[in-house]
């Protein structure tokens, strides 16, 4: 927290403010803690889980993304040696631990598989993700130990791996439960992730003679399989 008041501090020093108190900062607080919804558009209104997932699966695909849909997460790794099968990409794969021990790799073989984080040199990495959002396809992923951010941009591939529940409508939804999720793991020892990416379909540019180019700063393919709860 130090090095966090000293950089307020350089930050009000340079703008010739002083820091809040009294009145302001009590408002301050109040809008922290209970943040005001912005306009919801209604292609997320009175949908359940499952027109959410549907929606969340469009809107992925416009934005160049691949889709699957598996039973449990028994399916997934099959899922995986499927995927890179009809890419035609390497077996072999990077996961984060956090899913160390949901994936059983056993029945795939041909597969190499290591856990850990990414140095660059990884063909395709498989994350989890905190959440996604239906109204615009994109993902929510939070970083830790378990999850490094290094896996979802450094490998050319990423796949993305979903649960039904975790999919929310509005973008104001996904931040709710980020924002739950932390009070209630805040007496357990909770500590704040690093960085918090919002991923809408694969890496992209357009810069070079107006031409789409895919892969520019992040993977060229992002896959997400959608696991039933």
């Amino acid at each position: 927290m130090s090095a966090r008041d000293d950089i307020l501090g350089s930050i009000r020093k340079s703008l010739g403010r002083e820091a809040l108190s009294g009145e302001p900062a009590a408002q301050l607080r109040q809008r922290l803690a209970q943040p005001q919804r912005n306009l919801i558009p209604d292609r997320t209104a009175g949908r359940d889980t499952a027109g959410l997932t549907a929606l969340f699966a469009d809107k992925a695909r416009e934005f160049a993304c691949t889709v699957d849909e598996v039973d449990s997460l028994d399916a997934v790794p099959e899922a995986v040696r499927a995927y890179l099968s009809r890419e035609n990409l390497p077996a072999r794969l990077v996961q984060a631990p956090a899913l160390s021990d949901g994936l059983d790799w056993s029945k795939t073989p041909t597969l190499e598989v290591k856990t850990g984080t990414s140095d660059g040199s990884e063909d395709t990495s498989v994350t989890p993700v905190f959440a996604a959002v239906a109204e615009t396809g994109t993902l929510m992923l939070t970083s830790d130990a378990t999850t490094p951010t290094g896996l979802n941009f450094l490998p050319e591939n990423h796949i993305a791996v979903l649960r039904r529940s975790q999919v929310v409508g509005p973008l104001e939804d996904a931040w709710s439960r980020f924002r739950t999720a932390r009070a209630k793991a805040e007496g357990d020892g909770f500590t704040m992730p690093r960085t918090v990416n919002l991923i809408t379909g694969p890496s992209r540019t357009g810069d070079i003679e107006q031409k789409i180019q895919m892969g520019a700063h992040g993977p060229r393919r992002l896959h997400v399989i959608i696991v039933a709860d």
